[in-house]
């Protein structure tokens, strides 16, 4: 039974009531639910259309031959996929618990990884910024909540400095007031003219270069202590054949960046220490004997103290700019108890932010380019806008490195570089505030993929029904995105997330006899 649970929402636009009213009364519309269920729930389905042909398996025999001019719409509709929460919500939702699984599977094993990886030495790293100038924040010195989640406690004042007096731009250099957290000034500078916003995007776009130097360091920090405990290398054969000789110990990680409200991203990681096994170079093995957490965490804060990147010349900065990991370096180790850094905690923690992007910043938009830069750039404007206009201005095309007149004029439009710009990143990820990586990253000997996943949730849908005994393979061409109405997105969203209700509401009453059963014995 299918119910509108939206329909007469007050403020509800009358022309989508009149779709949708329409769609529901088209003799074929739970053909058409049936249809659009994959994509359910999407904001903007891919729309597909060409030849569905069905195989058989093991033969390869063709069956039959189908084109989407006979499907409901003269259509496939496939789900966009969008991992950001503020983009598409449902496909993030599948997506987090993709990476719910890709996380948790490093931590206790699983799904083709072994459970041994359990036992391994883990640290849970939190590598920040540093300070590009000085900003409105909350700080609480004691908690007294139960919950952090749901934190009331009473903040600290801000700044409260009665001796700070005036910045040289003349703003006050002190904030005595008590900030909610959802406080829009927070993560807001002070002073704007005295924030390195230049500086900050900077170091937004060769975060990622600082992580790889880090991580090989810490690495190195490891390989020298094995020497020193005198654990020797140990000898591979590789794909080729060749002997090599590879330090005793591997770190692998997991890692989600998640965007501050000052537009700065900092890293969750899980670093989780493994061995080599000189039969099978792949096979993810406990580390030597001797080697422990604690080895792991001195390795990690030693890195983050030496380990500086000097980017390339710029026009307005010749010398480069210093990129450096900031003073707090939260190290925590992992355990399976019931602490308040266990496996599934982190693992649901790094899945919540894989799916944010720059949301907390108040600055959400798709690529900018040179017709809606304007929009949101602005060198005179708010935190935000000077952020973007600091992209933009920094990734404008250049002379040759061997031409040093600069712009002196600071425009956004610049003369064509024969040479590629270290910086011409900057503009492209404008809208990520200069940051252009992926927010869940893995080592390949970490955990599995999302591939696998994603395989094996097809191959579970092909083989549910035990009487397909086809394979259908499909010969299709994009041809939009989107809903073809605001009444077809309503319907087919309510009735994802009646589905999705009735799931949760299943898994809760296996939950439930699964205990009494427990209780009974």
């Amino acid at each position: 039974m299918f119910t509108l649970l939206t329909l007469h929402r007050p403020g509800l636009a009358a022309g989508r009531d009149a779709q949708a009213l329409h769609r529901a009364t088209t003799p074929d519309f739970f053909g058409w639910l049936e249809h659009t269920r994959a994509a359910g729930g999407c904001t903007r389905p891919i729309r597909l259309t060409g030849t569905l042909t069905a195989v058989e398996p093991g033969t390869g025999r063709l069956l039959g031959e189908r084109h989407t001019d006979e499907l409901p719409d003269r259509t496939l509709y496939k789900a966009c996929g969008n991992r950001r929460a503020a983009q598409c919500p449902d496909c993030a939702w599948v997506y987090a618990g993709d990476a719910f699984q890709v996380v948790r599977c490093g931590l206790t094993g699983g799904k083709t990884v072994p459970t041994s990886v359990a036992r391994h030495p883990v640290v849970f790293a939190t590598f920040t910024a540093p300070s590009f100038g000085t900003v409105h924040h909350r700080h609480i010195p004691r908690h007294t909540c139960a919950d952090r989640r749901r934190c009331d406690c009473r903040s600290a004042p801000c700044h409260a400095r009665r001796t700070a007096g005036t910045c040289p731009h003349g703003k006050p250099a002190a904030c005595f007031a008590r900030h909610d957290a959802d406080d829009p000034q927070l993560g807001r500078p002070l002073c704007l003219d005295c924030y390195d916003h230049a500086h900050q995007v900077v170091w937004n776009a060769f975060s990622g270069e600082l992580w790889r130097r880090t991580k090989q360091a810490i690495e190195r920090h490891l390989t020298a202590l094995c020497r020193r405990l005198g654990i020797g290398h140990v000898q591979v054969v590789t794909d080729s054949g060749k002997v090599r000789r590879v330090p005793p110990v591997r770190v692998s990680h997991g890692k989600v960046a998640e965007m501050q409200r000052r537009g700065a991203v900092h890293f969750h990681v899980l670093l989780r220490l493994d061995g080599v096994d000189p039969d099978d170079r792949h096979a993810l093995v406990p580390p030597p004997a001797g080697v422990t957490v604690e080895d792991v965490d001195a390795a990690v804060h030693a890195a983050t103290r030496q380990i500086t990147v000097t980017t390339p010349a710029h026009h307005d900065q010749p010398q480069g700019w210093v990129v450096a990991w900031g003073e707090q370096v939260d190290v925590r180790r992992i355990g399976t108890g019931d602490g308040d850094v266990t496996n599934g905690k982190v693992a649901a923690y790094l899945a919540k932010y894989a799916t944010k992007s720059t949301e907390v910043t108040g600055h959400c938009s798709t690529r900018l380019t040179p017709d809606t830069i304007d929009a949101y750039a602005d060198p005179e404007g708010d935190h935000l806008a000077r952020l973007i206009d600091a992209c933009w201005r920094l990734g404008r095309p250049t002379h040759t490195q061997t031409n040093n007149t600069a712009n002196p004029t600071g425009e956004r439009q610049g003369d064509l570089d024969s040479k590629p710009n270290p910086y011409a990143g900057l503009r492209r990820w404008a809208h990520m505030l200069g940051y252009g990586g992926h927010f869940l990253t893995k080592a390949r000997r970490y955990s599995i993929t999302f591939g696998l996943l994603r395989d094996t949730r097809a191959t579970y849908r092909r083989t549910e029904d035990d009487t397909v005994d086809t394979i259908t393979v499909g010969t299709l061409a994009f041809t939009g995105s989107g809903w073809l109405t605001n009444g077809d997105a309503l319907l087919a969203n309510t009735a994802a997330v009646q589905r999705r209700q009735a799931r949760r509401i299943g898994r809760e009453e296996l939950a439930h006899k699964a205990w009494l059963v427990g209780a009974a014995a």
